[in-house]
């Protein structure tokens, strides 16, 4: 991850009021809304992640960064940069199908951001285990809502699920005929029983 002053544009050290105004100033300047059906729009989604990890990394460690300050520049984002490192071998194991190896590596981080949530639904999902998969990476959307992935990854797999209730409906599965449907079929019965000389029905 870079300096997260200088994503942010501001001078290490800056104040937490400070820190909110740059990152409202910019999430304006990239927010979606402003991209929309422009050749820029995957570029500005990118910078708004970027712009909002220094965000989030500055208001949990602004603190530390200022007390450290006197003994030069903080090594806080670069133990993010060590994480960032882990989650790419995290996503190469599980991309080679070694669920237990990258679940282990995301148990033992205690840094928990939203790609987090996202791989640990990852694995979820290659497991079966949809309920789980869905809940993780609708977490990692809500900590994350501009990222790209994590949103096309939930979109599908609720494409996926209404796909799939659409269709089990569609081949009858848990739907009968109802009361109408019944009378109608045992009335075309009888009328054919009496046309046969017989009676289904006695009473009409």
């Amino acid at each position: 991850m870079k300096n997260p002053y200088e994503v942010l544009g501001l001078k290490e050290g800056a104040s937490e009021e400070e820190i909110k105004k740059a990152y409202r100033e910019l999430v304006k300047k990239y927010h979606p809304d402003q991209y929309r059906d422009n050749p820029l729009a995957e570029l500005a989604e990118s910078k708004l992640r970027e712009i909002n990890e220094a965000y989030e990394f500055l208001m949990k460690n602004n603190k530390s960064s200022n007390s450290g300050k006197k003994e030069g520049k903080s090594s806080g984002w670069n133990n993010r940069t060590d994480n960032n490192s882990m989650f790419q071998q995290i996503r190469v194991h599980i991309n080679n199908g070694d669920l237990s190896v990258a679940e282990q590596a995301l148990n033992s981080m205690l840094d928990r951001p939203a790609q987090w949530y996202y791989l640990k639904g990852l694995i979820y999902m290659k497991r079966g285990w949809y309920d789980q998969a869905y809940s993780h990476i609708q977490v990692a959307v809500q900590m994350d809502p501009y990222n790209f992935e994590y949103r096309d990854t939930l979109r599908r797999m609720s494409n996926a699920g209404n796909s799939y209730r659409m269709n089990a409906y569609g081949r009858g599965y848990d739907q009968g005929p109802d009361l109408c449907q019944i009378c109608q079929c045992l009335w075309c019965t009888d009328c054919c029983c009496e046309c046969a000389g017989g009676d289904l029905i006695s009473c009409c």
